[in-house]
């Protein structure tokens, strides 16, 4: 890995040290620490401003400051979000390149570079649908909403589950500067900085940038006959990064009615794809406690190397008319890379089945060019009267070139074949009309109802295929696939403010998933596999309270849904992705969240999420853990035999990576010193309930009480002019389960332990 990264951060973390900055963590000023009210929290769930406690429905909320904290280690800055807000999980077993979310339980587990998810990511009003564009990291950013349930009428497609909205700390007719630089365990380093301001007469500027590194730290102990070549064991072979960002926005107000926000951004990252622990859980157990976290034998996929490319840019103009504001978002993202990794995670020599070596595992995903088109047009009113709305329309244009490379043969076997790859082209086209509107009915009770109509189409074709090693096609599968689907999409709420500081809610609403397309089992002479559209119809309450005094604020909501003909991702015997249909899934629970600040220097955070889901099909069966036709692992639901093959009958399961219930509790105090200066403590810990990482029950596929937690200790001079820390990221070194390689009984693990110092500031 390159080791020019830490330097950088070094480096700024010397310039930091300068008396012109001032901190821009959560800690207010030593002056703000007496104060006893908890502050505002100012939302834009239904596209406009407004106060979170008045939102009718349930938007979980984390500054820019809290996120900053949980990546103090270098930690993914999407992955951290997960259990940190009530609902809201994330998990990858693809590299810090291919994150997945589920909000309420709700997400998908396929691992396709061409997966559609239920769960839409928004970045400064620019929808982030493909899955690489996903994991764009979020930096210089001001607030994390998380949208829970359907929300087809204001925002994208595809939003089953919820949308994940980033805003970012735009330029300001005042110069804004801030800065967070960190250095750690395994030479982690993370900096993360904005600065901005007027450069003329109405036009503003902000460049924000975020550099993170981790050296290689996972040891290939493999030494022996690989694939490619003879290997040897090598130290330090996996695990680091080099994630470089830079992002500049420009703001243009030629007058009072016309605004005129562009934004350009860029991605160059290199790292370590997902590393599998083979055989690291044993059979009838799901204790991973003996297998190293820090060393593994890998024969195949080169030390597992991913990189990817990726720029952007966006384009947002305002034309106030007074009574209404016209808006136009458009946007273009474009990105390209690899991902090779050794998908059994071990060597066939020392993991073998009967005594006899059991094959080389190794994939590799390359987007050679991918591109995604959005425009958006909205017309809002303005005024301050009982009546507001909102209509628009939405395009959106995706297309990528992708590969995919996998090869499993026996020891044995002599033959190599190296036309075993195929490459697909993606189509993804959909176009929407939507529009929302509110009535105050009193000044007490809201009324608010929205619909979009949206006809979302997927083409997948196969361009080449995977022949014999003589050049000869065997594939006898299909090679063009088109789906479309036309869904209406609604949602109704009703707010009453019981009194100023005690507000209830109830939504109802209706979303829809557009069809999708698995094509990378061509790679295995296997025809594409499809899923149908799912719908999902929603219900939630709740209240949202602000008690006393403003020093403690208790929002909660139950909820249900169903979706019907819910998309489903199983796999075959050779590990690939199967889209099938199931007839429906069903899901109830409840979420909430407190802070309190019961005296000036304590603040308190707890939040928590309850979750009970079901997928109901008798009908419906998914293949299990198998290799070489023998099954692994422990499975509890009824099966049958298909051939060679096993299938577990999956009526009843929870849906895979939707943990019963999380909490997360946070803690800080500050306290002054005689010279005017604090000190500081802050604490967070998250807890996950039961989860299964599979659509059937195998013992060994899940995990019960995964629970980390951080620590921050720290220091403010007087002028508060900045902030010096000690952090702890994963403090206690817990080892948690995070997914696992089912054939291959391999698991995937939580990062380490990282500690380290921390610098923040501002400039004034």
């Amino acid at each position: 890995m390159k080791t020019r990264l830490p330097l950088l951060a070094g480096a700024a973390m010397i310039t930091l040290a300068s008396p012109a900055f001032a901190q821009t963590n959560a800690t207010p000023a030593p002056a703000a620490v007496e104060e006893a009210g908890l502050d505002e929290i100012v939302v834009t769930a239904e596209r406009r401003e407004e106060r979170l406690q008045d939102t009718p429905l349930s938007v979980g909320v984390a500054s820019g400051d809290d996120l900053r904290q949980f990546q103090s280690g270098g930690e993914d800055t999407l992955l951290s979000l997960s259990g940190r807000i009530p609902g809201l999980y994330a998990e990858t077993t693809t590299g810090r390149i291919f994150p997945r979310f589920y909000i309420r339980g709700l997400g998908n587990i396929d691992f396709y570079l061409g997966a559609s998810q239920p769960v839409t990511v928004i970045q400064d009003d620019v929808i982030l649908e493909h899955v690489v564009l996903k994991s764009n990291p979020v930096y210089d950013v001001a607030q994390v909403e998380v949208l829970r349930g359907p929300q087809g009428s204001l925002f994208g497609r595809n939003t089953t589950a919820g949308i994940i909205k980033f805003d970012t700390i735009r330029p300001s007719n005042t110069f804004q500067s801030r800065a967070q630089a960190s250095v750690g365990t395994y030479n982690s380093t993370s900096f993360d900085a904005g600065v901005g301001g007027p450069i003329a007469d109405g036009l503003m500027v902000r460049v924000s940038a975020l550099v993170q590194h981790r050296d290689d730290w996972i040891d290939n102990t493999y030494a022996g006959f690989s694939a490619d070549n003879t290997q040897t064991p090598k130290k330090n072979a996996m695990g680091g990064f080099d994630d470089r960002n830079l992002r500049l926005q420009v703001r243009a107000q030629p007058t009072d009615a016309i605004t005129v926000d562009l934004s350009g951004h860029a991605r160059w990252y290199e790292g370590t794809s997902t590393v599998f622990h083979r055989a690291a859980l044993k059979r009838g157990s799901n204790d991973v406690s003996a297998e190293p976290r820090d060393r593994v034998a890998l024969d195949e996929g080169g030390n597992n190397p991913q990189a990817y490319n990726t720029y952007g840019a966006s384009a947002r103009v305002g034309f106030d008319f007074g009574p209404v504001l016209l808006s136009s978002i458009t946007a273009y993202e474009t990105t390209s890379g690899s991902s090779r990794g050794d998908t059994d995670g071990g060597a066939a020599a020392l993991f073998p089945v009967n005594g006899v070596p059991n094959g080389f595992g190794q994939s590799r995903g390359n987007i050679r060019d991918l591109d995604q088109w959005s425009q958006e047009v909205r017309l809002a009113s303005t005024g301050t009267g009982p009546f507001g709305f909102q209509v628009g329309g939405f395009y959106f244009d995706n297309r990528d070139v992708t590969e995919f490379y996998q090869r499993a043969f026996f020891l044995t076997t002599a033959a190599r074949n190296p036309n075993n790859w195929v490459r697909l082209r993606d189509t993804n086209t959909s176009w929407a009309a939507f529009g929302q509107a509110h009535y105050d009915f009193t000044d007490r009770l809201t009324l608010t109802a929205g619909a979009r109509i949206t006809e979302d189409t997927k083409r997948t074709r196969l361009v080449k295929t995977a022949n014999t090693a003589a050049n000869v096609v065997t594939y006898r599968g299909r090679t063009d696939v088109k789906l479309s689907s036309t869904e209406p999409s609604w949602d109704v709420s009703l707010l009453y403010k019981a009194s100023d500081d005690f507000n209830l809610y109830s939504r109802v609403a209706r979303g829809f998933r557009g069809p999708t397309i698995q094509g990378r089992s061509a790679v295995f002479n296997a025809d594409f596999t499809t899923a149908d559209s799912e719908t999902i119809l929603s219900f939630e309450t709740g209240f949202k309270s602000s008690l006393l005094d403003n020093t403690l604020r208790l929002n909660a909501t139950v909820f249900g849904y169903r979706v019907k003909d819910i998309q489903l991702n199983g796999n075959d015997s050779f590990g690939n992705g199967v889209l099938f249909n199931a007839d429906k899934a069903q899901a109830y629970g409840v979420e909430a969240e407190l802070d309190w600040k019961p005296v000036p220097q304590l603040t308190l955070g707890l939040g928590g999420s309850w979750l009970h889901s079901a997928i109901r099909d008798k009908r419906v069966f998914a293949q299990v853990c198998a290799l070489n036709g023998q099954v692994v692992c422990t499975v509890e639901n009824p099966t049958i035999r298909v051939g060679s093959n096993v299938f577990a009958q999956i009526d009843g399961e929870p849906l895979p990576n939707a943990p019963e219930y999380t909490v997360d509790l946070t803690a800080r105090w500050d306290q002054p010193l005689n010279d005017g200066g604090r000190v500081f403590i802050a604490t967070d810990w998250n807890l996950q309930g039961y989860t299964q990482f599979t659509l059937y029950r195998a013992r060994e596929f899940t995990a019960n009480g995964n629970f980390e937690g951080g620590l921050k200790i720290g220091y403010a001079p007087p002028s508060d002019a900045w902030e010096l820390s000690v952090f702890a990221r994963n403090i206690t070194n817990e080892k948690n389960l995070k997914g696992v390689i089912e054939n291959y009984m391999a698991a995937v693990f939580n990062d380490p332990r990282i500690v380290g110092v921390s610098l923040s500031g501002r400039f004034r």
